[in-house]
């Protein structure tokens, strides 16, 4: 009889830890907003997050490494195409949140949904003595030259959907025009804004805008500006693996990123929440004049485009 109820009380326990294992979420960044998030999913379940966090190309391949075992429940990545090629892979699980209502169309489908959304513009030092830029052109000016420096489209996936975007509508004179100007091609998304907050570039053609916004808010002297020609936008897509064997904790992680408190933790970091009804000290997509891309076609091409990239800027 002891033995039958030690049985009993060992299955209990075995159950109750399944029930409570943890998840483990890959994002992109910021850094710090990933981990309000699963301090606030913790807070609100008993769940615990295991959190990596890195630029979505080392995600990427962390993922590829871990192929026969995979580990990651939910993946926050800083490019929708990520999206697009982890349904195409059979890799996703179909879920709509029930917290997703307010959010667009275009930011959600059955296997992925937006946690937020970025914008790229020109990011400005005021104090660089330059005049305030509205539009691309006026990168490739007199007053800029040796000033502006650019994001590798190769490292970052929204600056190439800029380059692609403004590539179809222009040509690749605008890019021509900037290069001659001596603009230079600086890394990733920081390594191209650094210069321009130090004060040695004037501006960066196709920042990131959260990044330069925090660090606006943070009393760095920098502006964004949006061009009324237009820009691109850069949706988080968040994404359950079909894999996971935690489905429901991961599908309340997305509901919980999704909730008030969740969209107010991301609209506090600058990016655009995804929800419509989340309110955001910055300007949101109503605001923007969106350029549309063909994800298909643009990314079906990366490598010739990167390629005349490469070629236009002598790399």
């Amino acid at each position: 009889m002891r033995a039958f109820t030690f049985a009993l009380a060992l299955g209990a326990s075995l159950m109750t830890s399944a029930a409570m294992a943890d998840i483990t979420v890959y994002s992109a960044g910021p850094g710090g907003l990933i981990d309000k998030l699963a301090a606030g999913y913790t807070a609100k379940t008993g769940v615990k997050v295991n959190v990596f966090q890195a630029t979505t190309g080392k995600i990427m391949a962390r993922i590829e490494s871990e192929a026969a075992n995979p580990v990651v429940d939910v993946l926050i990545s800083a490019s929708w195409d990520t999206a697009t090629d982890f349904a195409k892979r059979g890799w996703l699980t179909a879920y709509t949140s029930p917290n997703a209502a307010t959010v667009p169309d275009f930011l959600k489908n059955d296997t992925a949904v937006a946690q937020g959304i970025s914008a790229l513009g020109i990011a400005w030092n005021p104090a660089s003595g330059t005049p305030k830029p509205t539009e691309w052109a006026d990168l490739a000016k007199p007053a800029y030259k040796d000033l502006v420096t650019l994001p590798d489209p190769a490292q970052s996936g929204a600056s190439f959907e800029l380059v692609a975007a403004l590539q179809a509508k222009d040509g690749w004179g605008l890019f021509k025009d900037i290069a001659a100007n001596g603009a230079v091609v600086a890394g990733a998304n920081a390594e191209a804004l650094n210069p321009v907050m130090q004060g040695a570039k004037a501006a960066v053609f196709g920042a990131v805008d959260y990044i330069s916004l925090a660090a606006k808010a943070k009393g760095e002297s920098i502006d964004v500006i949006f061009p009324a020609s237009g820009t691109v936008i850069a949706p988080r897509p968040m994404m359950i693996l079909n894999w996971s064997k935690q489905q429901d904790d991961a599908k309340k992680f997305v509901d919980y990123v999704l909730s008030d408190e969740g969209q107010k933790a991301v609209a506090a970091t600058y990016l655009m929440p995804a929800r419509s009804d989340i309110k955001a000290n910055r300007p949101l997509i109503a605001d923007l004049k969106i350029m549309t891309v063909d994800a298909a076609a643009v990314y079906g091409k990366r490598d010739a485009t990167l390629a005349e990239f490469a070629k236009v800027f002598g790399k």
